[in-house]
């Protein structure tokens, strides 16, 4: 809340939430758009008031959505009758695709002083979209971060840009989001092309979308942990994406066995076993090959084992 000390601070490279960072060497976050996407993985909730067209107040809409989550909320006004108690109550501003250039809002929206997510509208250009964030730096508020929401094409849905997102990201140097409208299928896509986060629509299920973020950011997005806590958090995402590959690649390994003439422990190719080692440290010249050997040595003797006697229980 904009009263609270903690509630916006503004990192070199991200724009912070409370306690949650967006962009910079962080991890990608993901923004849920309603309370059980929230709880069952969102690092932080949005909620529109132009979902209500006016009928339940914005004070009622922000307090109702508070009781049931205490993390960052961001909120997105029907009017700017709306900015006070937004003011108030949330950590955060959006500015939705549909009045990105209602250009009075926007520059009422930025004199509030909370950090500012603005979306692109489904026809803007790139220019046109950080040219609102000039409006919002003119007023005095640099806590700026965009949403690639997507353009609208022959499709039921609008079809996400994600070459554009990689530009705006580019360009601007600030944290860009992706939004998910209803398929979770393109979290992944988003996050490897970049994004530093996403923002789910109501009703799109929180889950997936945490699950791409901490796989596929771990393989695709750099970190740089300031603190033990941080470091451990992107230690326990690479593991994740660890464990995703292994269990893939003992799938792998079983359709091998079945397929070889002569499987299990007694089939094993030494040669080759050592040249996947001589690859991989190729990959992991940190570790080398002496490392390296006995840990893929443990893997492959876990898939054999797994091929032979079935999963464990």
């Amino acid at each position: 809340m904009s009263t609270a000390p903690s509630a916006v601070e503004t990192d070199r490279a991200a724009v912070r939430l409370g306690t949650l960072a967006v962009g910079g060497d962080g991890p990608a976050v993901v923004i849920a758009g309603d309370l059980p996407g929230a709880a069952g993985g969102g690092d932080a909730l949005w909620l529109s008031l132009r979902d209500h067209h006016g009928g339940v107040s914005a004070e009622e809409a922000i307090r109702a959505a508070r009781t049931g989550w205490a993390g960052p909320l961001l909120a997105e006004p029907f009017s700017a009758a709306d900015l006070p108690a937004i003011a108030d109550l949330a950590d955060g501003v959006v500015i939705g695709a549909a009045w990105m250039q209602d250009f009075q809002l926007v520059r009422a929206v930025a004199r509030l002083g909370l950090p500012v997510l603005v979306e692109r509208g489904p026809a803007a250009t790139l220019d046109e979209w950080l040219a609102i964030v000039e409006y919002c730096v003119a007023e005095g508020n640099d806590r700026v971060v965009l949403c690639e929401s997507g353009t609208r094409t022959h499709h039921a849905h609008v079809a996400l840009d994600l070459a554009l997102l990689r530009a705006a990201r580019e360009r601007s140097g600030r944290p860009v989001l992706a939004r998910l409208d209803g398929d979770a299928a393109l979290a992944a896509a988003a996050i490897a092309a970049g994004a530093d986060g996403l923002l789910l629509s109501a009703g799109v299920p929180a889950a997936p979308a945490r699950d791409a973020v901490t796989v596929l950011g771990a393989l695709a997005r750099p970190e740089a942990p300031a603190t033990v806590l941080a470091a451990r958090g992107a230690i326990d995402r690479v593991d994740a994406a660890l464990a995703t590959l292994l269990e893939r690649r003992a799938e792998l390994a079983g359709v091998v066995q079945r397929l070889k003439p002569v499987g299990g422990f007694a089939g094993r190719d030494m040669d080759r076993e050592r040249r996947l080692v001589e690859a991989m440290a190729v990959r992991a010249p940190r570790l080398g090959v002496r490392r390296l050997a006995p840990i893929m040595n443990a893997v492959i003797e876990a898939g054999l084992d797994l091929a032979e006697s079935g999963p464990a229980a």
